[in-house]
């Protein structure tokens, strides 16, 4: 293996561990919460936290349609923070 292959292994890895760890905090978080806000923000990051772990899985297999898959993640995570949002703010999602 070259040095560039050496180097992108290790980066990979390194970035799985941290991405990893931020998914459990906020799963931490998503549990002990005070607040539903901080639940909401919790799970939003979870989100966000998913679709990385989906890009790196992506980057290290070498296939592109993880990149679809993180896409259409994306779109549903944040209709449902919004639609999260919103049903606690207001009571009701549709007016």
């Amino acid at each position: 293996m070259s040095v560039a292959a050496d180097f992108m292994n290790v980066a990979l890895i390194i970035a799985f561990v941290s991405v990893a760890v931020a998914q459990i905090l906020s799963m931490i978080r998503l549990v002990i919460g005070p607040s539903t806000g901080d639940r909401i923000l919790a799970l939003d990051t979870m989100v966000v936290n998913a679709i990385g772990l989906i890009v790196l899985l992506g980057i290290s297999q070498g296939t592109s349609i993880y990149f679809e898959v993180a896409l259409i993640i994306a779109m549903l995570g944040f209709v449902s923070t919004v639609a999260y949002a919103r049903f606690v703010l207001r009571g009701d999602i549709i007016e």
